[in-house]
């Protein structure tokens, strides 16, 4: 075949698959003139980066309006205890999660100040693993009790982290991706997507690892970060051992703040108001009516392009979709409840088997599958403020105290953690999906201009996760907006990438 032909071949092939995309393109402005507005439905960590980056690819002439009916962050929040701020919200970041390291350097905040402490796992009658100031000894009980699983482990975990950083390069590239399978399959190909689809505790059976290892380690870390057991997919189990290793951070004054910084980074203007509909005003050029209230009045405005950076499974958001043909559908699947009690009081270390107080050794407890255990984790846990002097708590002192729990603690199980306790601040959260409520990721693209955030949450649930999708919505409706389809879901330009990495 004829150089001249398989370049033909070629463009034909791109051709092809910009159509099968994109669809129908008259969505599309060929004239060059950027969106006048631009709306973003939802201030947590995905509303507000992604209108950072809306500002970086359309420019300073677009407005950018997000609206929020409760607080700037979302789930990145804090409570107050003896004037002192503590996360109740997302509160580590991996080393490795690179846009909320851009963040915090990009403004200026600072690295909170860790505290060493040790963890250990309790069954709900005694403690199955218990760390130690031996590393070396840890490593031997490790061995003793579970073989080589953890090494198995952690070669799976920097596998599967290895492959994720690949979206780094492609999204500096400028590349995007109109579906979460798109962007998962670019990642890690078919591995990852069938990651999705098996459970993380089938996965690592497969590897070799021991069923004890998954039910008291691995079952242990899937509860204190997602309150669920190891059933959950493979693929969020990854990005939840990643959570448990060492070399985690936050931002010093509370992780809400980057949130905040972000909005008046992107000069974005900040709307206090409960959307109650997106409605389409006009097929042929795509434009959208949001309409709201506040606390005094009701409006609406009209939008070039709409983001929802907000859960909408369950009629969470509670906003309608009108005029649209055909219909916007409604998404399967629940959020999980995960209540967060802030305890300011004296743990009950006789519970744990020690009752002698100051030879209690550990600062976070947590949990496997048990009928009798009503809490996933405790641990003593330092204010997003750490001054100069500030000294951790020991067991005995009384201390603050956070519990992951699937219901509201009752006095009977504050009782039972606490030998006495002065406060107690509840948080019930919709803090992730509850996985394996539906098998379908959800959809990006939801019409023309009109785009969904949070679908990335149904492969993993992170702050990290969501700033990844914040850049991908930002340059796919960039990129959709100015036809430049060569930039979306192009496989053979993405294994051009990974060859270089």
């Amino acid at each position: 075949m004829s150089p001249c032909l398989v370049r033909l071949l070629r463009c034909f092939a791109l051709l092809i698959s910009c159509m099968s995309v994109c669809g129908d393109l008259e969505f599309a402005h060929a004239d060059g003139a950027p969106p006048s507005k631009i709306a973003v439905i939802g201030a947590g960590i995905g509303g507000t980066a992604t209108a950072h980056f809306l500002r970086q690819h359309f420019g300073q002439d677009v407005e950018i309006h997000v609206y929020e009916k409760g607080k700037v962050g979302g789930r990145l929040a804090t409570v107050t205890v003896n004037n002192q701020e503590y996360e109740s919200g997302g509160s580590v970041i991996h080393s490795l999660n690179l846009h909320m390291q851009d963040f915090v350097k990009l403004l200026g905040l600072k690295y909170r100040k860790n505290f060493p402490r040790k963890t250990a796992v309790f069954n709900g009658e005694h403690f199955l693993l218990e760390e130690t100031d031996w590393y070396l000894l840890d490593l031997f009980r490790l061995w003793w009790r579970y073989g080589i699983s953890f090494i198995r482990l952690q070669m799976w975990v920097e596998e599967i982290m290895e492959k994720f950083m690949r979206i780094y390069k492609y999204q500096a590239h400028g590349y995007a991706f109109s579906t979460v399978d798109e962007l998962l399959h670019s990642l890690g190909g078919s591995l990852f997507i069938n990651m999705t689809r098996n459970s993380v505790s089938e996965s690592l059976l497969e590897l070799g690892v021991s069923q004890r290892f998954i039910d008291e380690v691995i079952a242990a870390v899937t509860r204190v970060n997602y309150g669920q057991s190891v059933s959950i997919p493979a693929f969020v189990g990854a990005v939840s051992l990643a959570g448990a290793q060492a070399n985690l951070w936050a931002v010093e004054g509370g992780n809400k703040l980057v949130c905040s910084g972000l909005l008046k980074e992107a000069k974005a203007n900040l709307i206090h108001a409960q959307v109650t509909s997106v409605s389409l005003v006009s097929a042929d050029t795509a434009q959208y009516q949001v309409s709201y209230t506040t606390e005094k009045e009701k409006g609406s405005a009209m939008y070039d392009i709409v983001i929802i950076a907000t859960p909408l499974q369950e009629g969470m958001a509670n906003i309608t979709f009108e005029n649209f043909e055909p219909p916007i559908p409604e998404l399967p699947g629940a959020y999980h409840h995960t209540v967060v009690s802030i305890v300011h009081g004296y743990l009950n270390c006789s519970y744990f088997g020690y009752p002698d107080p100051k030879l209690f050794p550990f600062a976070s407890i947590l949990t496997t599958e048990a009928p009798a255990l009503f809490f996933d984790s405790v641990e003593n846990v330092s204010p997003v403020n750490i001054s100069k002097g500030f000294k951790k708590k020991q067991p005995q002192e009384a201390a603050i105290w956070k519990v992951f729990s699937p219901q509201p603690l009752e006095r009977k199980d504050l009782k039972t953690l606490f030998k006495s306790y002065y406060s107690v601040q509840v948080t019930d959260w919709q803090a992730y999906p509850q996985y394996g409520s539906t098998k379908r990721l959800p959809p990006i693209v939801l019409h023309d201009n009109m785009y969904y955030l949070n679908s990335i949450e149904w492969a993993a649930s992170a702050m990290e996760m969501s700033s990844v999708a914040a850049k991908n919505i930002a340059l796919l409706a960039y990129h959709r907006w100015n036809r430049e389809l060569e930039m979306i879901d192009q496989k053979e330009f993405i294994h051009k990438i990974k060859t270089e990495l």
